[in-house]
């Protein structure tokens, strides 16, 4: 009879971490090869040796799980997948061979999945969670050392913080104006960081294949007939995402986010004097869109800290620390707000700009909901669900609006000629938005000195001539009625002769 023990031992294997040092090696000469063979080079033959190595190196790693009648299944689909890349590379050729890379790999390791949705279901999962598995992987080699553990509750606080750094330095020109005091070009002339991203990039896209790792379903059985083994290591480490460096992020991310607040609060909402070789147009620019991406950031990160029946979501130092932060974050969003009205002020109005106001109302949103879920003890779903209510909404409202009007008639009102401040009226611009927004064109064009040129006046002509297609009762709408009506009403208050 079956123990328990062998039965499960067969469906899941633990990490070999004595083990872990040669795979990192493995992946490090990969990484060289493949450098010599792409890196500025034209790519064609040298993508299927790469596939050579990478699929014999799997072997060499992964030849206890082997078996003949799987192997030689195996080889014949990976040999077709290598077929179209000879014959010539181009993106439907390549995604075939990656596409019998991972299924080679997973009929020769995987014989316990069987079904087509498993089998599906389990390369769907290698591709989109594969490449950042080396990561999580690679220090797992290493945990019996306390240093090691230090550098691991330090790693995601350090790394994450680096890149708020880089994207506050991107959205801020005096926070640039202070990483370029550190003078990095004394390191990166050194360092092609171009190089050193194709080198990790490799890491991680040939790890997978290196160091298989396969979810199995659970096994159930009745029959106990000797001691558990060993349950499999979590896919993140505890030092990695624990609550000790989930402590430590926090406490980093709310002093560099309060950096930011404070500088916003000094030179955007204070209005003071911005230091020499800087503009209020230029740091209103720069800010809101790497601010947004920030946002966001942030909020990925307090899901998977604050995730339900994680060690983080009870602490009682923790979920203050979270509230602090994501009020931040919305205060931060305000500042992308404030800095794109300010940007629109001067440079009009968009279609992707009115998009990006919108967007930025739903991140706000969202943060606050997150929130509102770590305090009411509800689940992901709930949150996914009340967000996909209020983008339901918000996209429902949208449809009930003119915008090519509210465009046309906001820029007009805010143009030099109308105001006497900002940019000339963009009078292309407003007629590439269609008929609706013929009121602010005519209006335009009555503030324009002189007679208008006769191109204009065709391209216009041409407007009034589809708004009128449009009157037709097969074409009928109510938003064209009421054009109709405001153009009519324009018509009778101008001035006779």
């Amino acid at each position: 009879m079956t123990s328990l023990a062998s039965t499960i031992g067969e469906e899941i294997k633990p990490i070999n971490h004595s083990s872990i040092p040669a795979k990192v090696g493995l992946a490090l000469a990969l990484a060289a090869f493949a450098d010599w063979l792409f890196y500025g080079q034209r790519i064609g033959l040298s993508l299927t040796l790469f596939a050579i190595a990478l699929a014999g190196v799997s072997v060499l790693f992964n030849r206890a799980a082997l078996d003949l009648r799987r192997a030689m299944v195996g080889s014949a689909v990976l040999a077709a997948g290598l077929v179209p890349v000879v014959e010539e590379l181009n993106t439907l050729s390549f995604l075939i061979l990656v596409a019998s890379l991972a299924i080679a790999l997973l009929l020769v390791t995987n014989a316990e999945t069987t079904g087509l949705a498993e089998r599906a279901r389990a390369l769907r999962n290698f591709v989109l969670l594969g490449p950042f598995r080396f990561f999580l992987d690679a220090p797992q080699a290493f945990n019996a050392t306390a240093l090691t553990r230090g550098i691991a509750r330090w790693l995601l606080p350090a790394a994450l913080s680096t890149v708020f750094v880089a994207l506050f330095a991107a959205a801020n020109p005096v926070i640039e104006q202070w990483v370029s005091l550190l003078n990095p070009k004394l390191i990166l002339q050194y360092v092609s960081i171009p190089r050193v991203l194709f080198w990790a990039l490799m890491m991680a896209l040939v790890w997978p294949f290196i160091h298989v790792r396969w979810r199995s379903r659970t096994m159930v059985s009745t029959v106990a007939d000797g001691p558990l083994p060993p349950p499999l290591p979590p896919l993140v480490s505890a030092e990695f995402l624990g609550p000790s460096t989930i402590l430590r992020s926090l406490i980093l991310f709310n002093l560099l986010f309060a950096a930011q607040s404070v500088l916003d609060g000094i030179y955007l909402w204070g209005h003071v004097a911005l230091p020499d070789n800087l503009t209020y147009a230029g740091y209103a620019h720069r800010g809101a869109y790497p601010l947004i991406a920030t946002a966001l950031l942030a909020a990925a990160f307090v899901l998977v800290a604050m995730r339900p029946g994680g060690p983080a979501e009870k602490s009682k130092v923790i979920r203050p620390l979270v509230y602090v932060w994501v009020g931040q974050n919305v205060l931060l969003v305000a500042s992308s707000i404030l800095r794109l009205d300010l940007y629109v002020d001067i440079y009009m109005l968009t279609y992707w700009r009115i998009a990006a106001f919108i967007w930025m109302g739903l991140v706000a949103l969202g943060l606050i909901l997150i929130v509102a879920r770590i305090a009411l003890n509800r689940s992901n779903q709930w949150l996914v669900g009340i967000n996909l209510a209020a983008l339901t909404i918000v996209l429902y409202g949208c449809s009930l609006v003119n915008f090519d009007a509210f465009i046309a008639d906001y820029n007009v009102a805010h143009s030099r000629e109308a105001s006497g401040n900002g940019l000339q009226v963009d009078i292309n611009y407003l007629l590439t938005l269609g008929p609706q927004a013929l009121p602010a064109i005519d209006r335009a064009i009555m503030l324009r000195p002189g007679n208008p040129e006769s191109c204009l006046v065709s391209r216009r002509d041409r407007l009034v001539e589809q708004q009128r297609q449009d009157l037709a009762w097969r074409s009928w709408g109510f938003r064209n009625w009421r054009l109709q009506h405001r153009l009519a009403a324009q018509v009778k208050d101008q001035p006779a002769g």
